[in-house]
C-alpha cells in the first residue's frame, strides 16, 4: 500500500530541437516527438494532455515510443525527432550545449497526481508502525524544508548526492522543480489525485477499471499531517 507521498507532478519536460518563444501543445502538430516507452508515465502523461488539448496523439503528430527510457537524449543528439520528453539534469544539459531547448514543463501541463511515493506491504506497515511513523515525519519535514527554503539553499544541503551535477545546475534544476510546483506540501495523497492518475492510465489502455483508494492507499498518518 501507499502510506506517503512525495511528489504531485510528473518530472519530465519538453525539450524542442529549436528555440520557441510562449510555446504550445499545438506546436507539436505534424512533428515527430520521443515520448518514452509505452506505458511509462511521461508517455501516459503526454498523450493524456494532447487529448486535454483537442490533440489526436496517433493523428496529429507522430509519438515514438520506441526507444529506451536510457537512450532518448542520445538518440534525440543524433538527429532523431524534433522535440523529446526528458527528466532533469538530462534536460538542462541539453540546453547548455545548445542541443534542445527546454520549452514545457510537462509535469505542469498534466496536473496533479501522486506521482512519486512510497509504499510497502500491508502487513509491514502494521507490523512496523514506529519505523512507518518516523519515515513519515521524515519526508513531511523535508517537504515543509522544500517548500520554504529557496533554490540555491536546497541545492547546497543536497549537492553531495549529485556528485556528477554542477552546483550552479542543480540550483536551477530545483528552481525549475520549484516553479513548476512539483513537490506535495505534505505526505498525504487524496482521492481526486488518486483519480487523475488512473484518468490518465486507463485513457492510455493500461487499466481497465479504477483500484479503489481505500485498498491502495494506507490513509493512517495523513491526520497528522492534513
Amino acid at each position: 500500500m501507499t502510506f506517503a507521498g512525495l511528489t504531485k507532478r510528473d518530472g519530465s519536460f519538453i525539450v524542442s530541437r529549436t528555440p520557441i518563444e510562449n510555446f504550445t501543445l499545438n506546436d507539436l502538430k505534424g512533428k515527430y516527438i520521443i515520448g518514452g516507452r509505452k506505458g511509462g508515465m511521461p508517455e501516459m502523461t503526454l498523450e493524456y494532455t494532447l487529448k486535454e488539448h483537442g490533440i489526436n496523439p496517433k493523428e496529429d503528430l507522430t509519438i515514438d515510443t520506441s526507444i529506451a527510457f536510457s537512450a532518448m537524449s542520445g538518440a534525440f543528439i543524433g538527429g532523431t525527432g524534433d522535440f523529446v520528453t526528458l527528466f532533469e539534469p538530462n534536460a538542462l544539459q541539453l540546453q547548455k550545449q545548445g542541443l534542445g531547448y527546454i520549452v514545457a514543463y510537462l509535469g505542469e501541463l498534466g496536473g496533479e497526481v501522486p506521482y512519486t511515493a512510497y509504499n510497502a506491504r500491508k502487513s509491514y506497515i502494521e507490523k512496523n508502525p514506529e519505523i512507518i511513523e518516523g519515515f513519515t515525519k521524515a519526508i513531511d519535514k523535508a517537504l515543509k524544508y522544500v517548500e520554504k527554503e529557496d533554490a540555491e539553499t536546497i541545492a547546497n544541503q543536497i549537492i553531495d548526492y549529485f556528485p556528477d551535477t554542477a552546483i550552479n545546475d542543480l540550483i536551477t534544476i530545483v528552481k525549475e522543480y520549484k516553479e513548476g510546483d512539483a513537490w506535495k506540501s505534505n505526505i498525504t495523497i487524496n482521492e481526486t489525485e488518486w483519480k487523475h492518475i488512473q484518468d490518465i492510465i486507463i485513457e492510455a489502455g493500461e487499466l481497465s477499471s479504477y483500484a479503489p483508494y481505500n485498498d491502495l492507499i494506507y490513509t493512517k498518518y495523513f491526520k497528522n499531517y492534513e
